[in-house]
């Protein structure tokens, strides 16, 4: 394990000072001889925790590809299953390309959601799970058996989620389970049925909006009480809860603050967004993700936390310094919160996840988003000057 010296640096924007990293972790003395790295009085942050992303559907590296896809959330689904076949979509090559990617930004955490559906079986999973053996020790990946396609509306599904998590994926995924599956009973009992037998986690991704999508979070909080999973369930998107009526999410955000679930933003310009502020009040977990970039569904996106941060900023017009800081903790400590990270941070004892990043505070940082510095896993250097210290494929 690397055994290093950080000199002058700021941790999370403080006095200038050093860092002692022994075995891949931050301590409180280095032994003589240790490498001393001058970080040039740089801000240093921990690793920066990409919570919701789709590995396995990037086009990165890939020939440009003309979207001319209908508006709907079931046009850009049923596409994509198709367009994956058309253009030869290698699950493993596009994962590792967009897994290099977030690492040249400073991830040094991802949860991708993975598609699981009776048109391309285990093919997903399989290949970000060879992906996240090539990287281990640059990056971890957990990954959550999506059934983006749906599984009352697609028999055969569930037998496939429950072979993804006999394979190895930690979590069980779930998508709107009324203005997708038209079946939310039928949805969530499979959901949490997998989720009771494997004794995994679950993240479901909830785009419905306002009434609808208030329906099924109170069912999702109904089975996370009977269930007793509270702390254990985490809902993505969660665009009901930027409605408009603020009485009533008040009364769901009590709800989801009582019982421990956590909520995962992608800030999208487009759609209604939680209030992360007001989810802080609660007491409320929340962290954040790219969501998919560059794929069949939308051109843009680079898998930038930091960039990520500043567009939490602006949809919830977080002016303040200590706003925008709120912001980049989402992007830190609350997806290592939600992910049940151990020793993450910058403490004596944590383990060396860091990243130096640009700028005179937290809030400079977060707004330019410059290329850092550096980028270290376990107090490895994984990335240097905005490059990963490894070509993608």
């Amino acid at each position: 394990m690397t055994t290093l010296i950080l000199k002058n640096l700021r941790p999370m924007g403080g006095e200038l000072t050093d860092l002692n990293i022994v075995d891949g972790r931050f301590s409180a003395t280095a032994p003589e001889g240790a490498e001393v790295i001058d970080c040039g009085g740089r801000i240093l942050i921990p690793g920066l925790i990409e919570a919701h992303t789709h590995l396995d559907k990037s086009l990165l590296g890939m020939d440009w590809y003309r979207n001319e896809v209908g508006p709907r959330l079931i046009d850009k689904i049923d596409n994509e299953r198709e367009v994956k076949v058309a253009l030869g979509l290698d699950p493993q090559v596009q994962s590792e390309r967009h897994a290099i990617l977030a690492i040249s930004h400073g991830c040094t955490h991802i949860r991708s959601h993975v598609d699981v559906d009776t048109h391309h079986g285990l093919a997903g999973v399989e290949g970000v799970m060879a992906t996240r053996e090539k990287l281990a020790g640059m990056i971890d990946i957990e990954i959550v058996a999506f059934p983006q396609s749906g599984m009352m509306t697609r028999p055969g599904t569930v037998e496939m989620m429950d072979e993804a998590l006999k394979l190895g994926a930690e979590l069980v995924g779930g998508i709107d389970p009324c203005g997708m599956e038209h079946d939310p009973k039928g949805h969530l009992d499979a959901v949490f049925g997998l989720a009771e037998k494997h004794g995994k986690p679950i993240d479901i991704h909830l785009h419905e909006r306002d009434a609808l999508g208030w329906f099924s979070m109170e069912e999702i909080i109904d089975r996370t009480i009977a269930l007793g999973m509270q702390g254990k369930v985490a809902i993505s998107h969660a665009f009901c809860l930027g409605a408009v009526d603020r009485g009533y999410v008040a009364g769901l955000q009590e709800k989801l603050a009582e019982n421990q679930i956590h909520i995962l933003t992608t800030a999208p310009a487009s759609a209604p967004v939680p209030a992360v502020k007001e989810l802080k009040e609660y007491g409320i977990l929340t962290g954040a993700g790219c969501d998919g970039i560059r794929d069949t569904w939308a051109p843009y996106g680079n898998s930038d936390m930091l960039e990520k941060a500043m567009h939490i900023g602006m949809r919830n017009n977080l002016r303040r310094d200590d706003e925008v800081e709120l912001a980049l903790d989402i992007c830190t400590f609350g997806g290592a919160a939600i992910m049940g990270l151990k020793g993450y941070g910058l403490d004596v004892g944590c383990v060396a996840d860091c990243v130096l990043v640009e700028g005179a505070t937290l809030a400079e940082a977060v707004v330019t988003h410059a290329p850092r510095k550096l980028v270290l896993k376990a107090g490895k250097v994984i990335a240097r000057d905005g490059a990963c210290v490894i070509e993608a494929p």
